[in-house]
């Protein structure tokens, strides 16, 4: 009877690991809600700068189709990327968030004018690698606040602990109290400890 009670305390102990994670889960959601207006306003910032690129692109490139001294397949591929601003929009948000900015920037920069350099240096530097790095710090920040500041949920868990270590160490008494007279001797105590699963129970509940 007692390996099955034992049992029992284990699954519990499982659960109980499994509501912590479920904790930092609802810190992660919690954040995400506080943070939506700031959230809200960086997809907007970041959607007119790119609104921004892609039609300076596909203007400043609308000569480049007409141009007959740029290959033919150099012009096609222009137009494929850059010929509409539709397309062009599509293209600078695969190269803002893809990462393989290279692809798009180089045919440019080689075959097209050396001056689209400055333009795309210019723009990873801000966008790139600027404007995320901020983005992420702020969240960053909103969390590790949130997390620290949350005096209830803080409480609540230091309540909860309590509450199941208890919990635990009356089943683990009874457990041992083999006479059922509500008094645990020597004898019983150490006959208990030496049973494989209360060890098992005892590391995990780091005893």
């Amino acid at each position: 009877l007692r390996p099955f009670r034992f049992l029992r305390l284990l699954r519990t102990l499982r659960v109980l690991q499994s509501v912590k994670v479920f904790s930092k889960l609802k810190v992660l959601v919690t954040t995400v809600a506080a943070s939506f207006m700031a959230l809200f306003w960086s997809i907007f910032l970041l959607t007119i700068v790119m609104l921004m690129a892609a039609l300076f692109l596909c203007q400043s490139l609308s000569h480049a189709l007409q141009d007959e001294t740029i290959e033919l397949d150099t012009r096609t591929w222009i137009f494929t990327m850059y010929g509409t601003a539709t397309r062009s929009s599509y293209t600078v948000f695969e190269l803002t968030f893809s990462g393989g900015w290279p692809n798009y920037a180089r045919r440019l920069v080689e075959e097209v004018s050396a001056t689209y350099a400055v333009f795309f240096i210019v723009y990873i530097i801000t966008v790139t690698f600027a404007m995320f790095r901020i983005i992420t710090a702020l969240f960053l920040r909103d969390t590790l606040a949130l997390a620290s500041s949350d005096a209830e949920m803080a409480i609540q868990e230091k309540m909860r602990q309590k509450e199941n270590c208890a919990a635990k160490l009356l089943d683990f008494f009874q457990a041992a109290d083999t006479s059922k007279d509500g008094y645990l001797t020597l004898a019983e105590f150490e006959a208990i400890l030496a049973e494989d699963t209360v060890k098992t129970w005892l590391s995990l509940m780091e005893l």
